[in-house]
């Protein structure tokens, strides 16, 4: 395909269509257009396994799929059957179904470290919970959270310290500290002897935890006496079954799961010690903490859903392929920039079930002209590729195509370098970061 030739009309129709109806053209930033190359952010008609068509026809290779949720590919036959059978028993009722408690003890099964789980929708909830709960048995008014990974919670403890603050009034009980740093993080929790609630981080992201990093952390929320909870939106499963804390081997007292967890559908989880959890039950003489009460939290189909996911990761070692896909994906990947002369430039990052990707400039600076370059060819050449996180329905095939897609990006982006300027090649302005102060 002549990328210079690479339209996507029915697409741009849409997304005017989407942002006269919806604030941001999408129900999530990091899907917004402003995060793809001008007039080129299809629109998805449907997906299957690793593919996604847009409403102009085109089919792609898809990587990051749902933002990572989507671990087992589109429509998977499996999750989409335990959901069809519960959707056709009723999905919410006024009072517990006995779905919920087959959930919980199929999560506490998969999550052993965990002692007690309550669900929710989205990520967001179940971290704000897990912060209103440190803060209740604490009885201590700050947050700690790591300053070096991009997201925990819509909610404004966590939004208020990002470039978009806009509506909230204050974030003064939030403070930070940085990842793998345990001498940093022993100061500030000196600073504020007493008064810090709970340490709230991914355990692992684009590099792995220094040996002892994590149980440092852990002593470390022991002798000052805040709660540890560790956000596995993302290493849930992608790690391990049981996140990264069943593969490191560190156990924090709160836990956060979602994404991969329903492979789509709408599902959250917080788990933890049930001395803690039960702060947010019935049977304790303390005060109450309501930790979460979702209308749609215990919908019966995102809960088979749940079930559908651990039982294939188990049983058929989801995690291990999404390991090994990743691995023939990075090694691709890399020999293809490196052949091209753009190895420096185009560096693949993360663990191989999360790999990430950085566009650096002549300078070896992060360029969003140079992500905008790479992104208009993978997209020409059928690769939707925000990331390079994959999907246990990718196969040999799918990845031999996308990294012949990233050879042929890779000449482009050489000649930009050797230009000095990748303005050409661009087609328009460059794609944009999504936390920024202004639109």
């Amino acid at each position: 395909m002549n990328t210079e030739e690479f339209e996507l009309p029915r697409s741009r129709e849409a997304n005017e269509r989407l942002h006269t109806l919806i604030p941001g053209g999408a129900h999530t930033y990091a899907k917004g257009d402003d995060q793809y190359p001008e007039h080129l952010a299809p629109v998805i008609n449907h997906g299957r396994g690793a593919h996604v068509w847009d409403v102009d026809g085109n089919r792609y290779v898809e990587y990051g799929s749902g933002l990572r949720s989507v671990s087992l590919g589109h429509a998977h036959p499996r999750v989409v059957e335990a959901v069809r059978r519960e959707i056709d028993r009723g999905g919410n009722f006024v009072r517990p179904s006995i779905v919920e408690v087959e959930a919980a003890e199929r999560f506490l099964a998969t999550v052993p470290t965990a002692e007690m789980v309550k669900f929710a929708k989205n990520g967001s909830d179940a971290t704000t919970a897990a912060v209103r709960l440190a803060r209740a048995v604490t009885g201590r008014p700050r947050v700690a959270l790591c300053a070096d990974h991009p997201f925990f919670s819509t909610d404004d403890w966590f939004i208020g310290t990002t470039p978009m603050s806009a509506g909230i009034p204050a974030t003064d009980l939030t403070v930070t500290f940085p990842y793998g740093d345990l001498p940093a993080t022993e100061e500030l929790l000196s600073r504020y002897e007493g008064e810090i609630a709970c340490l709230i981080l991914e355990p692992a992201t684009h590099t792995e935890p220094a040996p002892g990093y994590l149980a440092g952390l852990r002593e470390l929320a022991d002798r000052h006496g805040c709660v540890l909870v560790f956000d596995e939106m993302i290493t849930g499963f992608r790690w391990s079954e049981a996140g990264a804390q069943g593969l490191y081997g560190v156990v924090p007292d709160l836990s956060t799961f979602g994404k991969a967890l329903g492979n789509g559908f709408a599902v959250s989880a917080l788990a933890g010690r049930r001395e803690l959890m039960e702060r947010g039950g019935l049977r304790h003489s303390g005060d109450r903490v309501f930790l979460l009460s979702t209308t749609h939290g215990a919908e019966t189909h995102s809960l088979a859903a749940a079930m559908a996911v651990q039982t294939t990761y188990t049983e058929e070692g989801v995690t291990a392929r999404l390991h090994a896909l990743g691995e023939r994906l990075a090694a691709g990947v890399r020999d293809a920039a490196a052949s091209m002369g753009v190895a420096e430039h185009l560096v693949v990052r993360g663990r191989p079930s999360n790999l990430v990707f950085a566009t650096l400039d002549e300078n070896g600076q992060p360029s969003q002209e140079y992500r905008t370059l790479f992104l208009r060819r993978l997209l020409a050449g059928g690769v939707l590729a925000p990331s390079f996180v994959v999907s246990s329905a990718l196969d040999d095939a799918d990845i031999d195509h996308t990294v012949d897609v990233v050879a042929e990006a890779c000449a482009v982006y050489r000649k930009a370098l050797d230009a000095t300027d990748p303005t050409p090649w661009l087609a328009g302005r460059p794609v944009k970061p999504v936390f920024r102060r202004l639109a």
